[in-house]
């Protein structure tokens, strides 16, 4: 996997850090890593309990990590598969990139634009207090859209084919942030988001 380096800025104008450090993946490298994420990926639809309901989502998720890497979130308990050699080559890029150390990957997997996620965080208990998650998108660029809890101040950025965002600080407890549905996306998404599972970190 090629590295390429980028110009850093945050993206948040107050309360957190979020860094768009570019393509981080070149783009034949990232090519092949969707085709076999797509193909070889046992994905399956993520379910979330919502006012108590338990909802099948559209997209399709996939859950890797360490051994005892539980991960709860909605409602739902995941236990995660067994790192695959192209998961752990990218985890090595994106420790070296954001100076942080992973032990867990969500993927979600979105076949066009008619497929997002809604306002949230990731500020589960076993993610930690101010956790550093590590996103890369492959397929289609999509708008990632943040909004202060408070003020309702949005930004935004767009997330291409092979690049990396990284959030930190305390960017969980003061923004959330969402894939926006988009009508005139047609082609097919994935994201992963590496995080560190703290119960394993003691």
């Amino acid at each position: 996997m090629d590295l390429f380096s980028s110009t850093l800025s945050n993206l948040l104008p107050c309360d957190g850090v979020v860094i768009h450090h570019g393509e981080a993946i070149a783009a034949p490298e990232a090519d092949r890593l969707f085709a076999a994420l797509n193909k070889d990926v046992p994905w399956q639809h993520d379910e979330v309990i919502l006012y108590g309901r338990r909802i099948t989502t559209a997209r399709r998720m996939a859950w890797y990590g360490d051994k005892g890497a539980a991960y709860t979130y909605s409602g739902i308990s995941r236990e995660p598969l067994a790192w695959t050699p192209d998961l752990l080559a990218l985890k090595i890029i994106v420790e070296q990139v954001s100076g942080a150390v992973f032990n867990s990957c969500l993927l979600n997997a979105y076949a066009d634009g008619t497929q997002g996620m809604g306002w949230h965080s990731d500020d589960e208990k076993t993610l930690g207090r101010d956790p550093t998650i590590a996103s890369v998108s492959l397929g289609a660029a999509r708008r990632f859209c943040f909004k202060h809890r408070v003020t309702g101040l949005k930004t935004e950025t767009l997330l291409d084919h092979g690049s990396l965002l990284v959030m930190s600080g305390a960017t969980q407890h003061h923004w959330l942030h969402s894939l926006p549905k988009a009508a005139r996306v047609t082609q097919a998404r994935i994201n992963l988001t590496f995080r560190l599972i703290r119960d394993l970190a003691k």
